[in-house]
């Protein structure tokens, strides 16, 4: 059932009407709350944008610095008002939006003592992602679950990969510092690893070349060795990803979970239940 400000008995007070307003998005107040809050975000992190060019900031700069300290002033107003109105302020606090939007009012704050850090806020632009309550894409949420579940699974075989490449990077920087030399802009082997990972990695800065023609060839080979690396990763996820099944999955509409897995239908509101891969059991 959607919430409803006028059934809420008086003797509840304007601690839960502020409640369902800031984290519910099925009341009028609340969709205008969310909205005019992403607005806001949006805004601030545009104001962080312009003033890190130079010629504006030197121009507009105490507009700027007074766009971004009402902003600041405003999500501080919002986060303290998050946290006396919920029930659980522990369970606000260390959760996912409670530590992003601790960490969007900071670092003006931490300017006053390390100027600079201001512009760290263009992290509240992650704080956008309450954009997927208002627009009812929740269902869109457990697609973005199952990547992360599938990365999850796949943690093992990727970091035994990792391990692997650095191994190689090690290796090869090593066998290049003594190919090519310090002459030849080799001054050191954590130097030579450096170029190793950006040859392997096929990004390619060319701020390090090798000059000798065995150098050359070593390097011919490690390029071509990492286009084939590149596809590693790749296969590892997306074998995880095709051992799931569909099982049914938290409520996109009431958000209630779980359900049973032959569940077709929410037990709290009624809705039609998404369907969400989960992982096969062996």
């Amino acid at each position: 059932m959607k919430p409803n400000l006028e059934n809420i008995p008086e003797k509840e007070g304007i601690r839960r009407r502020l409640h369902i307003i800031i984290y519910g998005s099925d009341t009028y107040l609340g969709k205008l709350f969310d909205l005019i809050l992403i607005i806001a975000i949006a805004t601030s992190v545009f104001v962080v944008m312009l003033d890190s060019i130079a010629s504006l900031r030197i121009e507009y700069g105490a507009i700027f610095w007074s766009l971004e300290w009402f902003f600041t002033g405003l999500f501080t107003f919002e986060y303290l008002i998050r946290i006396a109105t919920v029930k659980k302020i522990r369970a606000y606090v260390f959760s996912f939006y409670g530590i992003i939007d601790l960490l969007a009012i900071l670092p003006t704050y931490l300017s006053l003592l390390f100027p600079g850090t201001q512009y760290l806020v263009a992290i509240r632009v992650i704080r956008i992602l309450r954009v997927f309550r208002i627009l009812k894409l929740a269902q869109y949420i457990s697609e973005a679950n199952h990547i992360t579940r599938a990365l999850w699974h796949s943690r093992r075989k990727i970091l035994v990969f990792l391990f692997s490449v650095l191994l190689i990077c090690i290796f090869a920087g090593s066998l290049m510092y003594v190919v090519e030399g310090q002459e030849n802009g080799f001054t050191s082997i954590p130097l030579s690893i450096y170029w190793a990972i950006v040859t392997l990695s096929t990004v390619g800065f060319g701020d390090l070349t090798p000059s000798t023609p065995l150098g050359q060839f070593i390097s011919s080979i490690i390029m071509i060795l990492g286009y084939g690396i590149i596809a590693v990763p790749t296969g590892i996820v997306t074998y995880e990803m095709s051992r799931n099944n569909y099982l049914p999955h938290q409520c996109t509409t009431c958000g209630h979970a779980p359900h049973d897995n032959n569940a077709k239908y929410c037990k709290e509101c009624g809705s039609e239940l998404s369907r969400v891969e989960a992982e096969l059991k062996p």
